[in-house]
């Protein structure tokens, strides 16, 4: 096998893209298909550990494999610009075109990743480059406004801020000098006097305008002409991608939905994880090299039907069983309706309490720090309005999304509507199964607003994450209604009540009788790339309050610091986040992110501090994010970037 830690790129602007390319000895003579990964997060040292075990494989299988760092990120010219751009995209089918024209290429290519490299796979599948042959999209989506890290339902999500804060941090540090030679710190100042304010740009961003209908496929999927291996976690932000690729492309698609957090199948944090490597290569094999290895014949929908477990933030297995749907959507399936009313007078008004929330966990679980995952539901139940169902006499099969329908009426303008489907266990705990959220304004659609008549009643519908769930015998489900969900998302600018008259579940229900169970084998050891480590990590979550009821959450991590054997750099990274909101104002609710990033080899070193801060008014959010650069302890550059952002831009008086 043969490594090239920098294989340049050309693009017709004249801008080189680098690669770090994995193949076989004799593949300039014996050409064989390519496996394109293409990401900012630098490869020389952001995805290096993952990408050489992962990439090893696959060319000891028979494959050119290339990580691609994308223009303006890691070792690549040019400028970043944003998440899932046009140049991004035009960059994209290029370097495929250009990939299929090399001398070590058989003319097939196939495309892989997770999170921003599954996203972008499927949206170069939708631009249907001729060389293009196979997808494998790993915690995806097809609908980059209401099922991404910014929105939910329509409601921002506080990841948003968060997110907006790692990227600038993540794409502060420099080319790696040994790669781009002497025009390092050129390339790295121009980076920087360029970054795009995008905490501001996806904020201004509130509806689901062609920003964002850009790169979602959800647009046209017929647009997807090569078959698609669709792959995600149910402990993930990413839950949903999977069912709608397999409901609606008609380009062969096979979708897998496990246990897993946000990582590839092989190294979730949660187990059972699965042999991706010999899953991926069994697709290659069958749509890249034409041998026939039966994946035509595989379940359209294979989920990891989950058992109920007792809460646990840091819960690293999850009991259960594979379960295969041959059809997708399936006729196993039924939709089952359950009427939540009548409802308790004295409960029906659910009042805005900035504590609920507090066992929601994170967005994106990674494993990196403690309490990720939901914790029991009790203290967030107390803070909602519950609607109790069951208990049930039979065990229950939930393959699919669940609905839920309210009628409801909202004493403002605005509102948010945030609904949890949990588990009611016989220990008392309550365990969650689903979520999801609507912005009142929304409920005629995500592309415009509507403010809401005060005291006016509507019917509206609030679709929950797709999941896999088996609810035991004697158990209880409880459909919980509130109007906050902090710091999960961002709650409105003023207080509201909201008064539900009634409403009911449905739930996709799948027959027991059927389980057709299958198997997947044990990941496969990869090879390890060798690093020392300098500085061990820490992590920790701390709530409190005062005495003049702020709620504040602080979430650190120390990544600790390590040297790559391999290429000498040591990188090292810190961020603090603080949460904060005063139980009288919702429009207090405050973030402050603070990350420190360092890159060097030997005794040169770069860092830098990246102090991201949001909080809100009545009417507006205020935004800032400061960009601090240093060459060992020298400042070489500084950036202020700040705006005001109205919250209610449009039909709000």
């Amino acid at each position: 096998m043969i490594i090239d830690p920098d294989m340049r790129i050309p693009l017709s602007d004249g801008i080189y893209l680098s690669a770090r390319v994995w193949m076989p000895k004799d593949a300039n003579s014996n050409p064989v298909p390519a496996i394109l990964e293409y990401l900012p997060y630098r490869k020389t040292d952001g995805t290096a550990e993952r990408d050489h075990g992962m990439h090893a494989h696959f060319a000891r299988s028979g494959y050119v494999c290339l990580r691609v760092d994308r223009r303006g990120c890691g070792d690549s010219e040019g400028l970043f610009d944003d998440e899932y751009s046009e140049q991004e995209l035009t960059d994209g089918v290029e370097v495929i075109n250009w990939i299929a024209q090399q001398p070590w290429c058989s003319g097939s290519v196939g495309i892989q990743g997770i999170s921003w490299g599954g996203f972008n796979g499927v949206q170069l599948a939708a631009r249907a480059p001729e060389p293009l042959k196979a997808v494998i999209s790993i915690g995806t989506t097809v609908d980059r406004y209401h099922d991404d890290i910014h929105y939910k339902g329509g409601i921002q999500l506080c990841e948003n801020i968060g997110w907006a804060a790692t990227v600038l941090s993540w794409f502060s540090m420099p080319p790696d000098p040994e790669i781009v030679g002497d025009v390092w710190r050129d390339m790295w100042l121009g980076r920087l006097e360029n970054t795009p304010f995008l905490a501001s740009r996806w904020i201004r961003h509130a509806n689901r305008d062609a920003y964002w209908k850009h790169g979602s496929v959800c647009e046209d999927y017929n647009a997807i002409k090569a078959p698609v291996l669709a792959m995600g976690g149910l402990h993930d932000g990413y839950r949903n991608a999977m069912a709608h690729l397999a409901e609606n492309l008609s380009a062969p698609v096979k979708s897998i939905i496990g246990p897993w957090s946000h990582k590839y199948p092989n190294i979730s944090t949660i187990e059972p994880s699965v042999d991706y490597l010999g899953l991926a290569v069994r697709w290659w094999d069958h749509w890249l090299k034409g041998i026939d290895r039966g994946v035509d014949d595989d379940p359209a929908y294979t989920a990891y039907l989950m058992d109920s477990v007792t809460p646990n933030p840091s819960l690293n297995k999850r009991e259960g069983a594979w379960i295969a749907e041959h059809i997708w959507p399936s006729p196993d399936i039924n939709v089952v309706s359950l009427e939540l009313g009548p409802v308790d007078e004295r409960k029906a008004c659910t009042k805005y309490d900035p504590a609920c929330g507090r066992a929601s966990g994170e967005f994106f679980p990674f494993g990196f720090g403690p309490g990720e995952l939901p914790d029991d539901q009790q203290h967030d139940d107390a803070l909602s309005l519950c609607f109790d169902l069951g208990p049930f006499d039979t065990t229950q099969q939930f393959l699919g999304a669940p609905n839920v329908d309210l009628r409801l009426s909202c004493d403002a303008q605005v509102g948010q509507v945030i609904v949890r489907l949990c588990d009611l266990r016989p220990d008392g705990t309550s365990n969650l199964i689903s979520l999801g959220m609507l912005d009142l304004r929304h409920r005629d659609g995500f592309e415009t607003v509507k403010p809401l008549v005060p005291g006016m009643v509507y019917s509206i519908s609030v679709p929950l994450d797709q999941t896999a769930y088996s609810l035991p015998e004697g158990h209880r489900l409880r459909v919980a209604v509130s109007n906050s969900y902090w710091p999960y998302c961002w709650p409105e600018g003023e207080e509201f009540s909201l008064e539900i008259v009634g409403g009911r579940l449905d739930l996709p229900v799948r027959s027991s009788s059927n389980m057709r169970p299958c198997h997947f084998s044990p990941p496969e050891k990869m090879d390890a790339r060798q690093f020392q480590n300098l500085r061990d990590a820490e992590e920790w979550k701390t709530w409190s309050e005062d005495d003049h009821g702020t709620i504040s959450l602080e979430i650190g991590g120390d990544h600790g610091a390590r040297k790559d054997l391999e290429s000498g750099l040591i990188t090292s990274s810190k961020v603090i986040e603080n949460w904060s909101v005063r139980r009288d104002d919702p429009a207090s609710a405050c973030a402050e992110i603070t990350w420190w990033r360092s890159f060097g080899r030997n005794d040169w070193e770069v860092s830098s501090l990246v102090t991201t801060k949001m909080h809100g008014t009545k009417d507006d959010f205020i935004i800032s994010q400061l960009l601090e650069v240093f060459e060992g302890e020298i400042k070489v550059f500084e950036k202020l970037m700040e705006d005001c952002i109205p919250r209610y831009a449009q039909g709000h008086t």
